[in-house]
């Protein structure tokens, strides 16, 4: 095997460029201490990196600058600012709570902002435990001060540097992401059509709903990547490339998440013949052509799909041999068989155009949605709506600033050595919910001890300094190669860090109890905060998260109505529609994974009524989906033409039931006008019963028909819901008061 070919490999894993700046940062920092003969320098100096690298946004090179000049800005203030406070507890104090509150509330701006004022709070007690380290303020505080802001000016050069020499790799990477995602979703969408009975449907629907929800994160990262490289380079022909890329595969995800008829029915009538397994292998085969496709943008290998090409042609071959076997149960099947076929034959040819999208037709409307505030009028905005205790931001803002307030109280009584470590603990354990911080505080407490061990391990086995500064430079790259995957790998090289890093200025071993009792009681104030403060368990809101997914699912499927009343068009309108009503499927899903590991057994219940919810909606966004795979515009004369108002009937019907879920109200019976839309439908086919039979099949009718079948479960599956957070909030009322 070429050299070349491992190397390429590694250039294509998403941490890979993160890691090698790490260490770059990492050993520049180390061979600046050796050379000035004080390898004290190197601890602010590696805490200042690690700040700025956990606060490094996605950016072209211009916004990257200018969220580095924003971040140090940030760090500046929020260094000196400990600085001057350290000598008075109580202002200390004050400061640290304002300040906390503060730069998690600027968070609901947006992502970016969220992230520049998390790597500030880290910042901030990297300050504490640099002048702790030195026994308090002294005239050489400000000198250690600057070492770290010169770590973190280091790193961010680094970046910048970095991103102007290779802007697009990030943006390659990003959308092998989406493919490798929509293979994975198109294999466990075949698994729908394995004609085999007794089979859990409702699992394998739930189970696609997770990663649909992956799908759309992949997406939604993509989006952001691309967006904020387009600013200002409009013309550039490799980022309208990646593009169009991007547009193909919210196509290939629209067609991979429609439904075209009821599996289980076509699994009754066809059990006995191939054609569903023809349908599933051609599934399968293109989600691994997705698959393959990621790796052929990472490595710029040629693209082949011959195996989905040959399963498509066997299906086209089954399907004519059931057309002449020519059963007469089977007469109503075959053409949403033969719809089923284009879709999947229509799905193919979006695959195949992805690898080379130059041949693709170019789209009338390429704007994507900026969800940045404009102005700074907008993003105060942004900041209002969440002064209220509906926010998840403002809970965990009151959360996290009373859980470092009383880290902080608890240290000032205690002493302890190397106290500040009990914040900066508290800091990464406590998430905005219950399920995440739990997962963290285990993962932290099991990583400390793993890393405590291996340092020890390390300071014994190896004392020699050079050696040591070695091994914490391969710690720091090994924590953020691991830190969003590998939490506990993650844990344990930090710690592995901080111990030959502290080794090489005092005694690591004096280290090693302090910094495991620091980590217990962090994470010990993390869980009580967490639990009693303003506790957001998912349970209570997951009727308003319903609500909301009804409401989009409403919004796109009136996007889908106007296509079909002015003509097909991919404009901004239609795909935000559908991107958010995907959006919410996901966060629904993720509310619930959340809720699963909440405490109470009753919780873990009551999630079931929501799993049934989230199976209907999503198979209701299956069938919207294939609906607007279908969307064309509809002639005044056209039979199909005269389903609009029933579809406008179904969009009020869903308004209605969404708008009773989000109010908490009883959803009226659906039943009466289901059963009215149903007799509207069927009247709208053909006259007589022979013409009838001959048109069972029309994607529009049918969609619509499938769609209000969805109705009446839905209403029922909202009331359940409506009951159930009833029950939460009477059964965790107590806790909300705390």
């Amino acid at each position: 095997m070429p050299i070349s070919l491992p190397l390429r490999r590694l250039w294509t894993l998403d941490k890979f460029a993160y890691s090698l700046r790490v260490f770059i940062a990492f050993s520049a920092a180390l061979l600046f201490s050796l050379y000035f003969g004080d390898i004290a320098l190197v601890i602010p100096l590696f805490l200042g990196i690690i700040a700025c690298a956990l606060s490094e946004t996605d950016d072209s090179w211009q916004g990257r600058l200018q969220a580095l000049l924003v971040t140090l800005v940030c760090f500046t203030s929020a260094s000196f600012i400990v600085q001057w406070l350290f000598p008075w507890p109580w202002l200390f104090a004050l400061g640290l709570g304002v300040s906390t509150f503060t730069l998690i509330m600027l968070g609901a701006i947006g992502q970016r902002y969220a992230t520049i004022a998390s790597g500030t709070l880290i910042l901030s007690i990297y300050s504490m435990i640099n002048i702790e380290q030195h026994g308090g303020v002294d005239a050489d505080v400000a000198s250690r001060q600057l070492l770290l802001l010169a770590g973190a000016a280091w790193y961010g050069v680094i970046s910048v540097v970095w991103c102007i020499l290779f802007s697009r790799q990030p943006v390659k990477q990003s959308m092998a992401r989406v493919y490798k995602a929509l293979g994975e979703f198109l294999i466990l969408k075949s698994a729908l059509f394995e004609p085999v009975r007794g089979v859990d449907v409702e699992a394998r629907r739930v189970a696609l709903a997770r990663q649909n929800g992956k799908v759309v994160d992949a997406l939604n990262q993509a989006k952001e990547m691309i967006f904020r490289r387009l600013e200002g380079q409009r013309g550039s022909q490799k980022l309208n490339r990646y593009l169009q890329i991007y547009f193909i595969a919210q196509d290939i995800h629209e067609r991979a998440s429609s439904t075209h008829y009821p599996y289980s029915a076509l699994t009754e009538a066809f059990f006995h013949h191939d054609v569903l397994f023809r349908c599933q292998r051609l599934l399968d085969q293109q989600g691994r052509a997705c698959r393959q496709l990621a790796k052929s943008l990472l490595l710029k290998r040629p693209f082949d799909h011959e195996q989905s090409e040959q399963a498509l042609a066997d299906l086209r071959a089954s399907i004519d041999n059931l057309s002449e076997r020519g059963k007469p149960e089977w007469r109503k099947l075959m053409r949403p068989l033969n719809a089923l076929a284009d879709n999947l034959a229509t799905l193919e040819a979006q695959i195949a155009s992805a690898h080379n999208p130059d041949t693709t037709s170019d789209r009338g409307d390429s704007a994507l949605y900026d969800r940045s505030p404009s102005s700074l009028l907008e993003a105060w905005k942004r900041v209002q709506l969440n002064f209220t205790l509906g926010s998840p931001t403002f809970r965990h803002a009151v959360r996290l600033t009373t859980a470092l307030i009383a880290g902080y109280g608890l240290l000032q009584w205690l002493d302890p050595e190397q106290g500040f470590w009990i914040l900066l603990t508290t800091l990464f354990v406590c998430r905005p919910n219950f399920a995440t911080t739990r997962r963290f505080l285990s993962q932290r407490i099991l990583g400390t001890v793993l890393g405590l061990t291996a340092g020890w391990v390390s300071i014994s086995l190896f004392p020699q300094p050079s050696v040591q500064s070695v091994i914490a430079v391969v710690a720091g790259v090994t924590f953020f190669a691991n830190r969003e995957k590998r939490y506990v790998v993650a844990t344990a090289s930090i710690t592995l860090l901080v111990l030959c890093s502290f080794n090489q200025v005092g005694d690591g071993f004096d280290l090693i109890w302090p910094r495991l009792f620091d980590t217990l009681i962090g994470s010990l104030i993390a869980g009580l905060a967490v639990f009693f403060i303003l506790p957001d368990w998912q349970g209570r809101r997951l009727y308003r998260e319903a609500a909301k997914t009804i409401t989009n699912h409403r919004r796109y499927l009136d996007e889908i109505i106007h296509q079909y009343e002015e003509g097909k068009q991919d404009d901004l309108a239609y795909r935000l529609a559908r991107r958010n009503a995907h959006n919410a499927d996901a966060a629904l899903s993720t509310l619930l994974t959340n809720m699963l590991h909440e405490p109470g057994h009753y919780r873990k219940q009551d999630a079931d009524n929501g799993l049934r919810f989230l199976v209907l909606s999503n198979t209701l966004l299956s069938h919207l989906s294939a609906l607007g795979a279908h969307r064309h515009r509809l002639l005044e004369g056209e039979d199909d033409a005269a389903l609009m108002p029933s579809a406008k009937r179904i969009s009020e019907l869903l308004d209605q039931l969404a708008e009773q879920l989000d109010k908490r109200q009883l959803v009226a019976p659906l039943n009466e006008p289901v059963s009215e839309l149903l007799t509207q439908l069927d009247e709208s086919g053909a006259a007589n019963p022979d013409e009838q039979a001959m048109v069972m099949y029309r994607p529009i009718q049918s969609q619509l028909r499938l769609i209000t079948e969805q109705l009446a479960p839905l209403g029922e599956a909202a009331n359940r819901l409506t009951r159930t957070s009833t029950s939460i909030e009477e059964a965790t009322r107590p806790n909300a008061s705390v």
